[in-house]
């Protein structure tokens, strides 16, 4: 079943045809209602993760629920499909469960607000956004528990439910639901923040079909789809080769002690389709880092990644989706039966960007990224204070951008281009910690022609006894370089408490307890290095030395000497360079740092932690 718009106005909308000028007009204030929705939940919500750091996803749909503009689409339609109630004017909607909605949304942390648009008692369009709320409930504060063997675990479950219905809000419901949070206070405000962006977006819209009429209005959306439908076919048509490609990439571990879990891909095309097939990814499982990716999703991603990479200036919307087929084995690690546990799935979120790279650039290896969005590494932290108050962070760290066609990578960016982070000042302001160092890690990102971006460091003095919780990856495999680039350097967690005594934290752990005075070292991964080292300007990699990007002895990665003077030996560096080429012979496509095999047998040596055993599949 799916659900159903009431409408009193039954007099059906009409294909027009719009001139290209108006077309224009409406196509920028569309764009202009999607920051909009922004700044509004920016300057309401409560939490850092959203108000600071941005950990949400708005978007302005059709009818259809297609999306028009947004960062995502592919809310509405799986919600659509899920939900068997009316819908009224004046409703808004309220789910967190990726099992109740075909995955609109992935974990129970994220929140998404459905808004029908309304114009003259007819249903026009929808505005929705979803955020990363601070604390679902569950085992554990942040909700991401890493031991987590089923949903429930996870906290509070609310099913796709009418928060308002016919513009009356439900309070005995929203109360039963922020009674089951941490963080009421925060999760509320930043609740009514959601609303009142999509809110806005409502009331823009119906403006806009005010000033041109209904039929512009909607002809207009259905062109700017048709767009981006003829963009599309003709990047799938260029990239995606008819014979198939396959590509594997791995997350690193579950959390406790398997790994690690292998993601696989396969890719062609028949005729102007393209197809993604990740038959011979692993099961699911037993923990939380499945993650239950819709095939709506994926294709969201895709045209993500393809529009970016190759013309941002096309308008990204959901008009491609016929264009595109995902198969996805059911009870794998990208889908997961029911009740399997889907906190922890940003490690697979982040590693689908890279599998598609590694598949997208087989074919035109002069366009193929390295590897290095790789994941969204978290830290919680919490406790009560010095008076008795309560406090948690969560906080997204940030890691190296791979190199690029285009140029290096950037140190220390989000995976997430929206995404910013959360001002040291702030932290310090509002938690017992303070921020002993911020900086690049010189020489974790991969050498290349095009250098991967540094990972970061980051030292937190923890000022009150408290609790922690890690989440990242990427600490055993490494995120690969291509065509001749070597890979960036893995993640690492080193607790130094403050009686002295050090402790090697794994990538994935919570429940650690802290004393007042511990320093923690987060130091998340490099991006992957692209193109041949020895080819890059070596006044480049001397400049990168003086800024402490890179050291003089990881100069020596590519074949470059620097002089006492700081300057560049320039003979030294072309006979070092020549015996290095002649030494490694022609490069590999893709540099991986190792058969896994191998990377394993090295584990402890280098990441001073154990490898994970392989999972025990059933």
């Amino acid at each position: 079943m799916t659900a159903t718009i009431i409408e009193q106005n039954k007099s059906p909308l009409k294909r027009i045809d719009v001139d290209t000028v108006t077309v224009d007009i409406i196509e920028n204030a569309l764009r202009n209602i999607r920051v909009e929705m922004d700044a509004v939940l920016f300057r309401t919500a409560m939490s850092p993760g959203i108000r600071e750091q941005g950990d949400c996803f708005p978007m302005v749909a059709n009818r259809d629920g297609k999306m028009i503009v947004g960062q995502f689409g592919s809310f509405i339609h799986g919600f659509m499909e899920a939900y068997e109630e009316q819908i009224e004017e004046g409703d808004i909607i309220l789910t967190n469960d990726p099992y109740m909605c075909n995955a609109a949304v992935s974990h129970l942390p994220d929140w998404i607000v459905l808004v029908p648009i309304f114009k003259d008692r007819r249903h026009i369009a929808w505005s929705a956004m979803f955020g990363h709320m601070s604390d679902n409930g569950g085992m554990v504060p942040g909700s991401i528990p890493i031991k987590a063997t089923n949903i429930f675990q996870e906290g509070i479950r609310i099913p796709p439910i009418k928060l308002y219905k016919k513009g009356v809000l439900q309070s005995d419901l929203l109360e039963l639901i922020l009674h089951n949070v941490r963080t009421s206070q925060w999760n509320r405000f930043d609740l009514n923040a959601l609303v009142a962006a999509c809110n806005t977006a409502a009331k823009r819209c119906v403006e806009l079909a005010e000033r041109f009429g209904d039929d512009v209005f909607y002809s207009t959306m259905e062109i700017m789809l048709e767009r981006n439908h003829a963009a599309m076919k003709q990047i799938i048509e260029m990239i995606v080769p008819e014979q198939p490609r396959t590509f594997e990439d791995y997350i690193c571990d579950d959390g406790v002690g398997m790994g690690p879990y292998k993601i696989k891909c396969t890719l062609w095309r028949e005729g102007c389709k393209a197809i993604f097939d990740f038959d011979g990814t692993d099961p699911q499982a037993n923990s939380s880092i499945n993650f239950y990716l819709s095939e709506e999703m994926f294709k969201m991603f895709f045209g993500a990644f393809t529009i970016n990479l190759f013309d941002p200036h096309i308008l990204f919307n959901d008009g491609f989706y016929d264009l595109v087929e995902v198969r996805i084995p059911q009870g794998s690690l990208l889908k997961p039966n029911y009740p399997a546990a889907l906190s922890g799935r940003t490690h697979a979120l982040g590693r689908i960007f890279d599998v598609m790279g590694g598949l997208l650039g087989q074919s035109a290896p002069e366009a193929l990224n390295a590897a290095g969005f790789s994941d969204s590494p978290h830290l919680f932290y919490s406790g009560y204070d010095d008076k008795g108050k309560w406090f948690q962070l969560f906080q997204i760290g940030f890691g190296g951008i791979p190199g690029r066609p285009a140029g290096d990578g950037p140190d220390g960016h989000s995976l997430w281009p929206g995404f910013t982070n959360v001002p040291n000042e702030f932290i310090e302001a509002y938690f017992p910690l303070r921020i002993e160092q911020y900086a690049p890690i010189s020489d974790s990102g991969g050498a290349g022609l095009h250098r991967g971006g540094n990972g970061l460091s980051v030292a937190y003095r923890f000022l009150c006894d408290g609790t922690i919780a890690i989440h990242d990856d990427r600490w055993l495999t490494y995120p690969w370089g291509v065509n001749g680039g070597e890979p960036g350097q893995r993640s690492s967690k080193h607790l130094v408490r403050a009686d002295g005594t050090e402790q090697w934290l794994p990538s994935k752990c919570d429940g650690i307890d802290v004393k007042q005075g511990d320093l923690l070292y987060f130091n998340t991964w490099g991006g992957g290095g692209w193109g041949d080292p020895y080819k890059r300007d070596a006044e480049l990699v001397r400049q990168d030395v003086e800024r402490g990007l890179v050291s003089a002895a990881g100069a020596g990665r590519y074949g470059v000497v620097i002089s006492r003077d700081n300057r560049v030996d320039t003979e030294a560096t072309d006979k070092l360079r020549s015996a290095l080429q002649a030494d490694r012979g022609e490069p590999p496509l893709f540099n991986f740092g190792g058969t896994i095999e191998e990377i394993k047998s090295r584990c402890l040596d280098e990441t001073h932690l154990p490898a994970p055993q392989s999972p025990g599949f059933i």
